[in-house]
């Protein structure tokens, strides 16, 4: 996975909204144009364990 791909997030995690674009100020920022909010997506890993159902 290179640096330039992003993971769109399908919502707003704040207010539900889908009008997201990418924001300027860092990799992974998207802005919400419904609530006027900016917050990031971050992949931070994978469990080291399977989950157990």
């Amino acid at each position: 996975m290179s640096g330039e791909t992003r993971a769109a997030p399908l919502y707003c995690p704040y207010c539900g909204e889908e009008d997201l674009r990418p924001n300027e100020t860092g990799p992974g920022a998207w802005e919400c144009h419904a609530c006027a909010r900016v917050f990031t997506v971050r992949f931070t890993g994978l469990l080291s364990r399977g989950v157990q159902r």
